[in-house]
């Protein structure tokens, strides 16, 4: 039996989401474990987990290294270092019987560290093409876990592969569509929703392909449109937009129940972060992607490509991004059930909606080799 995990991942939802939804398997099945979090005091792990009750924060201090030449790469090095010593302290500390990271800089220290002193290992990489971090980690670790095809031949000097899915899929089979429904006070209608969101603090590209689109709604009155704009932007999009003109438009600044919409909602168009591909694939929910370009090695493309690929998603570069050319995404789909339900199958063969039980599976197995 596990007693103790230490989890480890931060910097963007894309990592700590699966490392939350990990933690809540492992409650399910292993109540009395102790659970312990290793994470950066500015990322977004230091406000969401501390508000977890039974998961103990530990902080270090890392970044990222940067793909030019820079000096800053040096006191990354200095911080790498710094922080393994620390993560060393809080793994003595803790004891736990085995350490999982979810990817991302943040867990580097942590894994590098639970290695060196013995403690059984396991890495999640959420995208298709691997990070720095995995890829260095992967040598180290005794398991490198990938979400989604392809990681594989990234990763060739990996001790083990292991395709695992990402666990926050496991999670959304979990919510609850009826209350996603009347969230959006739709409890009374069985209309399909659209839903379109651009990420965490939304997507200016996004949110001004919607704007030109919105001529278009009223050609279909049969559906609903939830539009999430992110915080940032609303005030600026709900100024421009008379709402009373459009009954079909719902417009959010944010949407914290965003499993339970999910498993609402008929076709999503977002944003192609590893987070969203595993709840949408583990859903079967046919998507529109239109991956941020801003991110590091342009990991969402390759993420987007593989379903579209699949066939089980459209792919828009953000360049290529209109509101005709998103209308007419968004209609080919909705207006042709048998092409609709073809998607979605697609997109529910690639999908893993049993992950966090397989990693835990792995977990177990892993702490069973600790002396």
């Amino acid at each position: 039996m596990m007693k103790r995990v230490m989890l480890s991942g931060g910097g963007t939802g894309g990592h700590i989401y699966p490392a939350l939804a990990i933690a809540d398997a492992v409650r399910r099945r292993h109540p009395e474990a102790e659970l312990g979090y290793i994470g950066t005091t500015d990322g977004l792990e230091s406000r969401i987990v501390p508000k977890v009750d039974d998961i103990a924060f530990f902080d270090v201090e890392i970044q990222g290294f940067k793909r030019k030449l820079s000096l800053d790469n040096m006191e990354t090095i200095a911080k790498f270092i710094r922080a393994v010593k620390k993560c060393k302290a809080y793994i003595r500390q803790f004891r736990p019987d085995v350490v999982v990271g979810t990817g991302g800089y943040v867990s580097g220290p942590a894994l590098y560290a639970a290695a060196k002193l013995g403690v059984p290992t396991l890495i999640l990489e959420p995208d298709v093409l691997p990070g720095l971090t995995t890829r260095f980690l992967s040598r180290y670790v005794d398991v490198t876990a990938i979400s989604l095809t392809g990681s594989e031949k990234h990763l060739t000097k990996a001790k083990r592969i292991l395709h695992t899915g990402n666990p926050r899929g496991t999670e959304v089979m979990h919510a609850n569509k009826e209350e996603g429904r009347a969230s959006l006070g739709l409890a009374d209608s069985d209309k399909p929703i659209v839903l379109i969101f651009g990420g965490s603090r939304g997507a200016k590209p996004i949110n001004d392909a919607v704007e030109s689109m919105l001529s278009h709604l009223s050609e279909a009155s049969l559906m609903y449109f939830v539009y999430v704009t992110g915080e940032v932007h609303y005030k600026e999009v709900t100024a421009k937009i008379d709402t009373d003109q459009w009954p079909n438009l719902i417009i959010k600044p944010f949407i914290y129940n965003m499993p339970d919409v999910l498993a609402a909602s008929s076709m999503v168009i977002s944003r192609a972060g590893a987070t969203t591909l595993a709840e949408v694939t583990a859903l079967g929910v046919p998507a529109v992607l239109i991956p941020s370009p801003y991110v590091t090695n342009n990991h969402q493309e390759h993420n987007a490509r593989l379903l579209e690929d699949h066939h089980a998603g459209r792919m828009i570069l953000q360049k290529d991004l209109t509101g005709e050319r998103l209308w007419e995404s968004i209609t080919e789909v909705m207006d042709d059930p048998g092409r609709h339900r073809q998607m979605s199958e697609a997109s529910r063969k690639l999908g893993r909606p049993d992950a966090a039980e397989v990693i835990v599976d792995e977990l177990e197995k892993l702490s069973a080799t600790r002396r």
